[in-house]
């Protein structure tokens, strides 16, 4: 959180006049474009303010180099030469860059993250949050999000074809559009390509705050599944969510997951040893490899067993009741095998 109050969060009705820079287009003064949008106008005309197409709205936006707009801007961006936050100056090019804790250089969109962030955060979220939330929903997105712009736009590490940055630099025009298509034209698609671009950017934005949010609501359901679990190597999930992290991040032995695939399909799924990785901390019994249905449930013992994947990391059945024995089994088959190795 910022020192100081900024610009446009003291008062939620004053018209703010917001700049960045013309020409050429990044990641990150699109993405701050789109945290300014939500932390101080969510309701307005994201791509119309771009377009000059945009109602009445306290939140405009300006591209130029021109100094004197930049002068009388309000909140500017990415352009300027001046880093003063509790001025709204939020330009990174000059000498001595702002730099974050562990040396790395600010763009303007960790900027701007730092003072709007959880402003912005708040008006995404359908949901009520408390601070704690929103606090850790901001620092989630800004090691996940930002900080990859910030070191792409910096030269420090590129975030590589298909990555946000080169979806926005993919909306710019073509170099020789004003050559072939005159200045008038070329300016004007440069104009629709930040407001394709900033599109782009708002609805991964949105989403991926929807995404941690849903994330630390997960954590508190495993952590609590968990605790109440029998067998603490089998973990049951009434609702499908992302279980692994929490493993992980807790160190619990968990080595399945229990949970509903479909309403008439229960999956046991194996832990990885390391996350995100292939392989299995214990692997599904050799002898059901690749087998499903009839041929499956002979051999389990698990009258509604479904199917059991080749690779033996996961495996199915029409009920709780057939998952769950079915993870039962395996931890049973595995012990049997190592003691019979011994």
């Amino acid at each position: 959180m910022s020192a100081h109050t900024p610009i446009g969060l003291e008062n939620a009705t004053t018209i703010v006049r917001a700049l960045t820079h013309s020409g050429n287009f990044h990641v990150d003064e699109t993405l701050g474009y789109v945290i300014l949008h939500y932390a101080l106008a969510p309701q307005g005309d994201l791509r119309g303010r771009v377009l000059g197409e945009a109602g009445a709205d306290r939140l405009t936006f300006e591209r130029t180099r021109a100094p004197e707009r930049i002068a009388a801007a309000d909140i500017v961006f990415d352009v300027g030469g001046v880093h003063e936050p509790a001025k709204g100056r939020y330009d990174h090019h000059m000498k001595d860059k702002p730099l974050r804790a562990d040396g790395t250089p600010y763009s303007a969109a960790g900027l701007l993250w730092k003072d709007y962030g959880h402003a912005a955060i708040r008006n995404i979220l359908q949901t009520q949050a408390d601070e704690n939330t929103v606090s850790s929903i901001w620092e989630t997105l800004d090691r996940a999000l930002i900080l990859p712009v910030d070191q792409d736009d910096n030269g420090v590490v590129k975030m590589g074809k298909l990555s946000l940055a080169d979806i926005v630099s993919a909306c710019s025009p073509a170099w020789d559009t004003a050559e072939l298509y005159g200045v008038a034209e070329a300016q004007k698609r440069e104009s629709l390509g930040f407001a394709n671009a900033a599109t782009a950017v708002e609805r991964h934005l949105v989403n991926m705050v929807d995404r941690v949010r849903a994330s630390l609501k997960a954590e508190s359901r495993v952590v609590a599944a968990y605790e109440a679990a029998e067998d603490k190597r089998i973990l049951v999930m009434d609702t499908g969510m992302p279980t692994e992290k929490v493993i992980f991040a807790r160190d619990l032995p968990v080595v399945y997951v229990v949970s509903p695939a479909s309403p008439d399909r229960w999956n046991v799924k194996a832990v990885p040893p390391t996350r995100g990785e292939f392989g299995q901390r214990v692997s599904l019994p050799e002898a059901w490899r690749g087998l499903d249905g009839k041929a499956l449930a002979e051999v389990s013992g698990v009258p509604d067993a479904v199917f059991a994947h080749p690779a033996r990391f996961i495996c199915g059945a029409a009920s709780r009741e057939g998952a769950l024995k079915m993870a039962r089994l395996a931890l049973q088959i595995d012990e049997a095998e190592k003691a019979a190795a011994t």
